[in-house]
């Protein structure tokens, strides 16, 4: 194996561990749920103190080249971020989990859909294709874990599909920064916009009292279980996990690298099975193996 294969292996390697880390945070997110927080203040002290680890890391550039780079930044931080995160979780309180998961993860099919037709070197062969199909029913098979049954929710199914728009948009336009600044500098500036961002989604949940906004149970952080999940949820989550994500859509392509989000329900059921003592039925078992095989069929590397 070459030098190159060598390297590219180890990029998606990172993917997977990525994907890892963020399909637990559902189970961290719901601990933290759980203790008193609410969904709003949990992103947005997760993007505060991302950034200022990556401030601490990174200081020497605070401004991009240009204005029209900035706006990127702004758009990438307002959709990656604030309203990915708002979207998606204010849609699984008004419906069922299963409806949101499934809907939220046809987000690598559109990115594969707009991909293509916006950027020629990320229009995908008929296996890869073929393989994306396979591990989208695959992932529907693990969502519903042998549940047939989805109810009609409007308004939250309508939050689930904004959830898999806004993170294609975050996907694509990322992308156009690739090679003109450094991904620690790109992650960083996201976080930034992110956290800004969400102070206003902290007003509307607090209904404009600045009384309700400070009300966070920091109390609640004496406790190893809340300080621990937290710690994930901002350092292998977010930081980590945001960093390694945008340097691997930048060396294996965003569609590519997206067709691993379908791993996310599968990392989730596992750790649901670990943590919480779910149930994992047959038909998960079958979607998980199909999962794995079309995303092997679909990052297989075309012959020339």
């Amino acid at each position: 194996m070459t030098p190159s294969r060598n390297n590219m292996a180890l990029w998606h390697l990172l993917a997977v561990v990525t994907v890892a880390f963020w399909g637990t945070s559902f189970v961290s997110t719901k601990v933290l749920l759980n203790h008193g927080f609410s969904a709003v203040q949990i992103f947005t002290m997760r993007f505060v103190v991302t950034y200022l680890l990556l401030l601490a890391a990174s200081h020497k550039q605070f401004r991009s080249k240009n204005w029209k780079h900035e706006l990127i930044l702004f758009i990438c931080g307002i959709t990656g971020c604030t309203l990915y995160f708002w979207t998606e979780n204010t849609a699984l309180s008004l419906a069922p989990s299963s409806n949101v998961s499934l809907i939220v993860c046809i987000t690598p099919l559109l990115i594969m859909i707009f991909g293509g037709l916006f950027y020629k070197s990320e229009r995908l062969g008929k296996r890869q294709i073929l393989g994306c199909f396979i591990t989208f029913i695959g992932m529907v098979l693990v969502v519903l874990n042998g549940k047939f049954i989805l109810k009609l929710s409007p308004l939250g199914d309508f939050l689930a599909i904004s959830a898999a728009l806004v993170w294609t948009i975050y996907s694509l336009v990322v992308r156009k920064l690739n090679g003109e600044y450094s991904t620690l500098f790109i992650t960083r500036k996201i976080f930034f916009y992110g956290a800004l961002t969400s102070i206003p989604a902290l007003f509307i949940e607090a209904g404009g009292s600045v009384a309700k906004v400070a009300d966070i149970p920091w109390h609640n952080f004496a406790e190893p279980v809340v300080a621990l999940n937290f710690l994930c949820l901002t350092v292998f989550s977010s930081l980590f996990g945001y960093l390694v994500w945008n340097k691997v859509m930048k060396q294996i392509g965003t569609v590519l690298a997206s067709n691993y989000l379908y791993a996310i329900p599968l990392v989730t059921i596992i750790t649901a099975v670990i943590a919480l003592s779910e149930r994992i039925t047959p038909v998960a078992i079958a979607g998980a193996a199909a999962t794995v095989a079309g995303m092997i069929i679909a990052e297989m590397k075309r012959k020339p």
